[in-house]
Formats: C-alpha cells, structure tokens, sequence
C-alpha cells in the first residue's frame, strides 16, 4: 500500500527529531559488531541487510539512499571522488546539519560490502513511497553516475535494474536516461517517443510530460529533491525546444 505524501514528509521529519538522536548509538553498536564479524571471516548477506535494516527504522530516508547510492558508484568497479563529492553535497543540501559523518561512515560500509541485499531494500523502499518519488530517486542515481562525466553501460544496466524493482514505469527510465544525454536521440527519449514520431505526435508527448513532471507532484519532499523536479521540467522544456527547432516547427 503506498503511502501519501504527508506521510512521506512526516516519516523525514520523524528522521530527522528522533532518528538524530539514537543514529550514534545505533552506529556504534552495529560497528562493534561489524568487527566482530570481520575477525570471523567477513560479513554475510544477512549481515549487511540485518545492518541495513537497524538504520532504516522510523523511515530512516538518508539511509535508504546511501544503500542505492553505494550500489550505483560500485557498479562500474571502481569507485571515483566525483561520486563521492556528488553524493555529499546532495544529501547536505537535502538535510542540513543531520547529514554526518556517521552517515559517511554508514555509506563507507556498503561501499565496503561485497554484495547488497538490493532485492529487499528496493522492496521497502517502493512500499513506502509514491511513484514520483521512486522517479526522483532515479533521477539522482542517474546524477551519480554522471558525475565522473558519463553514464557506462555498466551503469546503465544497474540502474535499469533499480528501476525495475522501484517498479518504476518503463517510459518513465528512458525519459529521465535522456534527460542524461546531449543529444537530439536524447531529446526524443526525454519524451518518451522516436524520432519517426509526427509533429503532432510530439506536440502531445511534450503536453503529457510537461503535467507528469510538473514540480508540483513533489511539492511535498525536501529541497533537493524539489529542485531535482525542476530540472526535469527544465529537460522536458528543452527537449521540445531543440526538436521543434530541428523540425521547423
């Protein structure tokens, strides 16, 4: 059942008072017992989600990202500084003072992991929020992956794989891969068609992205994720710029 998204804010801020307060406490025991584990051999995949799954109480949303975040910057094999500055500087902005170091050391450890439960995270994470949430999660994960200057294949195909379990539609991750690319193929891809589509066909396809991503939809969610929409909106204007003046329209 997905939630509205009053809760969805009502969740961040329960974050965001309560979770501030016992996030330390958490940290420091799970670390403990993450050096238990390493001394006997490593951590398990039960390790990592049952880790996982102590920071994510109260709707702990910083965390939720920093697990897609670590499978996004792992999935090329190397992890770069740019990801890591993007991922800082997001999540700063989208929480203030409450972003840490402990949650640099929190994404330290799944960076460190050698395989994350991706399956029940991406679960939980679409049981709890709205589809135009899961879609501005994507395009943050995009953001990532670009933030070295271009999107592998490899990183391509994890993050089609996210979208997939975020159940996120099919139309929805090519719009928000071409908002990604610098290109006339990229234009028609952020809306959602070819470029055999007619000028009315496009015409349609602006006017029905233009409502889908209008950054009214994710009034409702922090700073950053607010200006996410926008950009996206911004896209979608540009896209249909560049085709129309390709066209002669």
């Amino acid at each position: 059942m997905l939630i509205t998204r009053g809760s969805i804010l009502a969740g961040i801020i329960g974050l965001i008072v309560g979770g501030a307060i016992d996030q330390s406490v958490r940290m420091r025991r799970a670390g403990g017992q993450g050096q238990q584990r390493q001394a006997n051999g490593g951590q398990s995949f039960e390790d990592i989600f049952s880790y996982y799954r102590q920071q994510t109480q109260r709707y702990d949303f910083p965390t939720q990202l920093l697990v897609l975040s670590a499978y996004v910057m792992k999935s090329d094999g190397k992890v770069v500084k740019a990801e890591l500055d993007f991922v800082k500087t997001f999540l700063a902005a989208q929480f203030g003072p409450q972003f840490n170091v402990n949650h640099l050391q929190t994404l330290k450890r799944f960076l460190d992991s050698p395989s994350l439960p991706i399956e029940e995270i991406c679960n939980d994470i679409r049981m709890r929020s709205q589809v135009e949430m899961r879609i501005q999660l994507l395009h943050y994960l995009f953001g990532i992956a670009q933030a070295d200057g271009q999107v592998s294949e490899l990183e391509i195909s994890t993050l089609q794989r996210v979208a997939h379990l975020l159940q996120v539609p099919p139309m929805d991750f090519r719009s928000v891969k071409g908002m990604f690319k610098k290109n006339l193929e990229g234009d028609y891809e952020v809306l959602g068609i070819d470029k055999n589509a007619t000028d009315e066909e496009v015409k349609k396809a602006y006017r029905q992205m233009a409502v889908r991503y209008h950054p009214d939809k994710v009034a409702s969610l922090g700073e950053e994720y607010q200006k996410g929409a926008k950009e996206k909106f911004q896209k979608i204007q540009e896209a249909y710029d560049n085709i129309k003046k390709s066209r002669g329209i």
